[in-house]
């Protein structure tokens, strides 16, 4: 799990929100289903060798948004959807280059105080636009 999420510690974006931006980039994508495990706070600040409270406040917020839930035998899970929707699928071979701009993108939106609906809906519109 943790091979997909990294932390620059040099860019103006906040460890946490990089943590919680690629968290949520990984389930809009399907590469982290409902019901998936992430890996404990304290494990994945080991391996992103941050503190453990960096990725305690990334869960914290991504628990409000309603996307991981905490269960107390199962540990820290993906949410379940809540309406039905078909599963949009990661390409096999996405590169570091391609995720590390949505990041960015994910990033500057929360900057400028937009929600997942929002950025989705600029996302699909540059998408048909570009289509069109």
């Amino acid at each position: 799990m943790t091979a997909g999420i990294s932390v620059n510690l040099h860019s103006a974006t906040p460890p946490y929100e990089q943590i919680r931006a690629q968290i949520t980039s990984l389930i809009a994508v399907g590469a982290l289903a409902p019901g998936t495990r992430l890996p404990t706070v304290r494990s994945l600040a080991a391996d992103l060798g941050i503190a453990a409270g960096t990725v305690a406040r990334a869960y914290k917020e991504l628990e409000q948004s309603g996307q991981i839930e905490t269960r107390r035998r199962n540990g820290t899970v993906v949410a379940g959807m809540s309406a039905p929707t078909a599963p949009v699928r990661m390409p096999p071979a996405v590169s570091a280059e391609v995720i590390a701009a949505v990041d960015r993108y994910i990033g500057a939106g929360r900057e400028a105080g937009l929600d997942d609906a929002a950025l989705l809906a600029i996302l699909q519109s540059r998408l048909s636009q570009q289509d069109g």
